[in-house]
């Protein structure tokens, strides 16, 4: 079998291929030497090899040299003390892909400085993709101040305190609440909230009682607002997050009880005198000030990453004329001037120089549609090498109909659709689009394989310039999480010095 490796981690990797009877896995190899057919795995050099004959394959890797930190690892120090105590032992990955699955995580022993995916080309022809473990909570600490946010890849949930109500309601796992997400590299809150309790027929005024909680729909998700200003809070002011920032969509969920300006009146409110406010401490003087907004960027533009560390962006789907706020609508943070109902192409809206391409086309037909769904999903990511301007791709990979394409249906899929039975859920296939994006494509009918070695080196091909928010049900699954690395991975990728403020 055919096998092409892609190394896209920062330094060289040593490997060697076995034969092996065991099932597909990583452990650490206790072999003390490494045969004289090693070869040396060059970043972001494809290297296609040929797997010896076997019921299982083998391929043992381990780092050719030292530098980069793992999560794991405070210093340089510390990771060559952890790699001598493990020297010369390796990471054995072992081949056995289910029946028809497409791509799948390697799972590795804790310290492996590695994510490894493999996917399937043909039956004879499978990739293989190493990425860098990069610490998913301050990922962002990594790039530039000077990219502007429409140039990073910044990975979100869609409904992000929707954990109750299954299967109607619920879009994320109530395994992962607001503070799991934040650590693992979830930079785009999508947060609809309504009024508690409901205002009274034809009311104006607010009442000393009433207070925002998260909603989906008809169904209350109980978290109060200022609970979730309370975790973000928590999170911008800690030492892993504080070079870091957060994109928060609200929405109004109660437009048919709540009149739009008492909702916007009390989100108002909220934000400014609840947790990283600044009523507490605003003066005359620097009321009005728009450097002075405690954790809250309210400017009605895309700022650069610097402009926004340890703060968060408001996306406002929600405030009318911007009545009570301190710059009316230029205060509302970033403010969409159209946002048709589940437009199945997308749409297009202007913010001040850059031209924002959203996708959020939720009402599909049925399951029948994910395929279509993901298609349309992930083109809307390739910005236009032509635009002579900037672009900010957002897309919802959620959607949602009844009866046959709940959101548990949409994301996950049903049945054992890797064994051929059942139907692959949009997360599977995004998934697989990345890893494919990230891996190359390469036809396997023109892989020449050099026939003394059984090996060939060939550069890799353009790496892919995927940018844009993406909204994810369920974000944590499949393949235990692995699709917040690949996104993360995504803006490490198709870069050049001086565009895109790199």
């Amino acid at each position: 079998m055919l096998l092409t490796i892609r190394n896209l981690s920062a330094d060289p990797i040593l490997a060697y291929t076995a034969p092996s009877s065991s099932k597909f896995n990583i452990r650490r190899s206790s072999s003390s030497t490494s045969p004289n057919d090693e070869f040396l795995l060059q970043p972001s050099i494809d290297f296609t090899t040929l797997l010896p004959k076997g019921r299982g394959r083998e391929l043992i890797i381990r780092a050719a040299r030292s530098g980069a930190l793992t999560p794991d690892s405070n210093s340089a120090t510390e990771l060559v003390e952890k790699e001598w105590h493990i020297h010369p032992e390796s990471f054995k990955i072992r081949f056995s892909l289910a029946l028809v699955a497409s791509w799948q995580v390697v799972n590795v022993p804790r310290g492996c400085p590695w994510w490894v995916f493999t996917s399937r080309v043909t039956r004879k022809h499978h990739r293989l993709l190493i990425l860098d473990r990069r610490n998913l909570g301050s990922f962002l600490s990594e790039l530039p101040d000077r990219l502007p946010l429409s140039s990073i890849v910044l990975p979100g949930t869609h409904d992000t305190m929707a954990f109750h109500g299954w299967p109607i309601s619920q879009c994320q796992s109530p395994s992962t609440p607001l503070s799991s997400q934040l650590l693992g590299g979830i930079r785009i809150l999508d947060i609809r909230l309504a009024v508690i309790p409901p205002p009274l027929p034809g009311s104006t005024v607010l009442t000393t009682d009433q207070h925002l909680i998260a909603y989906h729909g008809l169904w209350p998700q109980k978290t109060p607002f200022l609970s979730i200003l309370y975790d973000i809070e928590a999170f911008l002011t800690s030492p892993i997050g504080s070079k870091e920032t957060i994109v928060m969509s609200i929405k109004q969920e109660d437009f048919a009880v709540t009149p739009a300006p008492l909702f916007s009146q009390l989100v108002h409110q909220t934000i400014t005198s609840g947790p990283g406010g600044w009523i507490a401490h605003a003066t005359s003087e620097n009321l009005k000030a728009r450097d002075d907004r405690g954790m809250w960027f309210l400017e009605n533009r895309v700022p650069t990453l610097g402009e926004v560390r340890g703060k968060v962006v408001m996306l406002s789907r929600f405030g009318g004329n911007g009545a009570g706020w301190e710059d009316g609508l230029e205060g509302l943070g970033i403010h969409p001037t159209t946002w048709p109902d589940s437009e199945k192409n997308g749409f297009e809206w202007e913010l001040k120089g850059t031209l924002v391409k959203t996708h959020d086309w939720y009402s599909i037909p049925s399951f029948f549609s994910i395929p279509e769904k993901v298609y349309l999903g992930t083109a809307n990511l390739i910005p236009p090498k032509d635009a002579g301007r900037p672009i900010l791709p957002i897309t919802f990979f959620s959607a949602a109909s009844f009866p046959f394409a709940f959101p548990p249906t949409v994301a996950k899929g049903f049945g054992w659709p890797k064994w051929g039975l059942g139907v692959e859920g949009v997360n599977s296939l995004f998934g697989k689009w990345l890893v494919d994006q990230l891996s190359g494509s390469q036809d396997p009918e023109n892989s020449q394989v050099d026939s003394v070695n059984g090996s060939e080196k060939r550069e890799a091909g353009v790496d892919p310039r995927i940018r844009g928010w993406t909204f994810l049900d369920y974000y944590s699954q499949p393949e235990d999480g692995a699709l917040v690395p690949l996104l993360v991975e995504c803006n490490f990728r198709g870069r050049k010095k001086g565009e895109e403020g790199w």
